[in-house]
């Protein structure tokens, strides 16, 4: 089920079919996590995972993907606002009460730790496997 609501002026919706699909793969193909990343990759990213839409009036502002079982986590991903719309927050009904939220971030760690993002309590716990250039690899 989809929703949408009204916060200040601006629209937070989970509608897919609202999604302006081009302007957000341009901003994510310009973004330092997300560039390179192939169109087909990218939409089969947002078919799969519970996307948000942030609008002022039609145009489509800011855009986030969060990954969850819906229960116990959700990782927080493709994350941006254009810059005039930045610093104006989100909240879903749905994505309350986990014991876990995990983001990846370069740049914006003072932005997340004012909604209780901190740094990883035991790092040692973690494990990746990380492809910086998989993107680059012939498909």
């Amino acid at each position: 089920m989809h929703r949408e609501w009204q916060r200040d002026g601006f629209t937070i919706s989970t509608d897919p079919a609202r999604l302006d699909l081009d302007g957000i793969y341009a901003y994510l193909g310009n973004s330092y996590w997300a560039s390179g990343i192939p169109r087909d990759v990218f939409e089969r990213s947002v078919r799969h995972a519970l996307c948000f839409g942030v609008y002022e009036g039609a145009r489509q502002v800011g855009f986030a993907r969060v990954v969850t079982d819906f229960a116990t986590v959700a990782y927080v991903g493709d994350v941006f606002v254009l810059e005039a719309w930045r610093g104006r927050g989100l909240a879903h009904p749905e994505l309350q009460g986990f014991r876990r939220w995990i983001l990846l971030t370069r740049d914006a760690h003072g932005l997340y730790t004012k909604f209780g993002f901190t740094p990883l309590g035991d790092p040692g716990r973690w494990m990746e496997v990380w492809a910086p250039d998989v993107y680059k690899a012939p498909r």
